[in-house]
């Protein structure tokens, strides 16, 4: 067979691009690294002094975060994963994920550059391309206007007279009693009780009727169901579970989308669909009759679209939920390990408010919580172990700095470029010796009376800061006070098995819980 002219000339053709394509990838690249020493000297920053290898290019790194995280030890990881720098009192490091560069950080300085100094330098990047499917366009997915829409829709919610409501949580409390009482003094999961009492106390105040997973026929309660209420907690975690796998995944996110993620999707959103029809189908007129303040009835009034209403529904639970359900997990996981903590507590509320039969239900209020001394330093300390989220990320959207993490000894500024992604991780820096000593991985709540704590500013971060700062702090704070108020006084006795394994396995998802869950036994 002989070869043609056009034969020769294809050869000739694909040959010179096989010599020229590594060249101008040489070229590319020599041209990148010149640009950053140029950006480095016209930002005044330093190259950064740490710098992780998985030895694969970035290609090893997603599949180890997600082994961890299905282990129940990611955020332990991300602590140990500062400790093995080559200068570990460098809080912040660069790494790669697929070839991609990133920035991990646990200085105060930087997250506070990230969350409000340079608050228009950084975007929530691919959140919303990974969190779509589920939670769509709503306060914690979208960025500028959209975002300052759904804070300014939201924040009426959580004003100071909503908050003081404590007692519609009262009704839900006595079903949880319920609940713990059939158990008869033995071992059982409370955490899985707490998700459902905030999801049911979390609806009502927000939707204007508690979906009461409470009441099941365990306790003799037959509920009428709805399609996907039955489903609706299991499916709301697995779905968190994928958006976490895709996260890790950064640009390739949309690789992971597997069938059981989608079957979850439609689970959620049918039970969301479920609310916002019975918003629907009140006439304006009818709307305005409403007693009390609902969202999902205020938002209506402003919108007919049933999808900005299902959205903003699944975002706000996200927060009302999860949370709160999480935080209250881990103040009795460590209550049951700390007799002399739950000793010391049990003195302070039952002196405020009494307790068994003698309790002076009516006299826990806003006001009257927030004076329990030793209970706010419960929950601080609870809240530095166990941040509700314990890692975040924001997206560069310009050629910036941060403060630290340049130069031989990383005090100096270091660039990030546009488009480069910056983890942070306030569970490691709630962690860090530099603010909370020698002990800083034990839960001590008499650290919250001690003069030192009043210097942390941005060390203690567990609701976020800035212009994002979480709108729900307070109500989660006050519901969680709240909680723990009347389970106290209700269960003096309360205790887990010597050999559970400290510290716990966590889950991380959106928010943190309590991996293994929370076996104790309470009389």
């Amino acid at each position: 067979m002989s070869l043609t002219i056009n034969d020769l000339n294809i050869i000739e053709y694909l040959t010179k691009w096989y010599i020229s394509l590594p060249l101008l990838l040489v070229v590319y690249k020599l041209f990148d690294v010149f640009y950053e020493i140029y950006l480095r000297n016209k930002l005044g920053a330093k190259r950064e002094t740490n710098i992780e290898s998985d030895g694969y290019f970035g290609f090893k790194m997603p599949f180890i975060m997600i082994k961890k995280k299905d282990d129940g030890v990611l955020p332990d990881f991300s602590v140990e994963r500062y400790e093995n720098l080559l200068n570990p009192n460098i809080a912040t490091y660069s790494f790669k994920i697929f070839t991609t560069k990133l920035f991990a950080t646990k200085d105060p300085e930087n997250i506070k550059a990230i969350l409000a100094t340079q608050f228009n330098d950084f975007s929530l990047g691919l959140r919303h391309a990974q969190f779509a499917p589920l939670l769509g366009n709503g306060i914690f997915t979208l960025d500028k206007e959209g975002w300052k829409d759904s804070r300014q829709m939201l924040r009426p919610q959580f004003a100071r007279e909503q908050i003081s409501h404590v007692k519609m949580l009262e009704p839900h409390i006595q079903i949880l009693f319920k609940h713990i009482r059939k158990n008869l003094g033995n071992t059982f999961d409370l955490q899985e009780l707490f998700f459902r009492l905030t999801v049911d106390s979390a609806s009502e105040f927000l939707f204007g009727e508690s979906v009461e997973s409470l009441k099941d026929e365990s306790i003799g309660f037959h509920i009428e169901d709805f399609a996907g209420k039955k489903e609706f907690a299991k499916s709301f975690n697995s779905a968190q579970d994928s958006m976490s796998v895709r996260s890790k995944l950064q640009k390739l996110y949309w690789l992971y989308n597997p069938k059981h993620f989608q079957q979850c999707i439609k689970v959620v959103h049918t039970f969301a669909q479920h609310y916002v029809q019975k918003a629907l189908s009140l006439t304006p007129e009818e709307l305005d009759k409403q007693e009390g303040y609902v969202f999902l009835y205020e938002l209506a009034k402003q919108t007919r679209d049933p999808k900005v209403l299902q959205d903003q529904l699944l975002n706000i639970l996200v927060a009302g939920r999860d949370t709160t359900a999480g935080l209250l997990s881990f103040v009795f996981f460590e209550l049951a390990r700390n007799p002399e903590i739950f000793k010391k507590l049990k003195e302070e509320l039952y002196s405020k408010f009494g307790f068994g039969k003698d309790a002076r239900v009516e006299e826990i209020t806003f006001e009257s919580l927030k004076n329990c001394e030793y209970l706010k330093a419960v929950l601080n300390e609870t809240l530095r172990l166990y941040p509700s989220v314990p890692q975040n990320f924001r997206l560069a959207i310009k050629d910036t700095t941060l403060p630290h993490g340049g130069g031989k000894d990383g005090l100096s500024p270091v660039l990030i470029r546009k488009n480069t992604t910056v983890t942070y991780s306030v569970y490691a820096t709630h962690r860090s010796e530099e603010f909370y000593g020698k002990d800083s991985t034990i839960f001590r709540p008499e650290r919250w009376f001690e003069p030192e704590t009043r210097k942390l500013g941005w060390a203690f971060l567990p609701f976020n800061g800035g212009p994002r700062i979480c709108l729900g702090q307070q109500f989660a704070l006050t519901e969680a006070s709240y909680v723990t108020t009347r389970l106290i006084q209700e269960f003096s006795n309360l205790s887990m098995n010597p050999n559970t394994k400290y510290p716990p396995k966590k889950s991380s998802h959106l928010t943190m819980s309590l991996f293994d869950g929370l076996n104790i036994e309470m009389s």
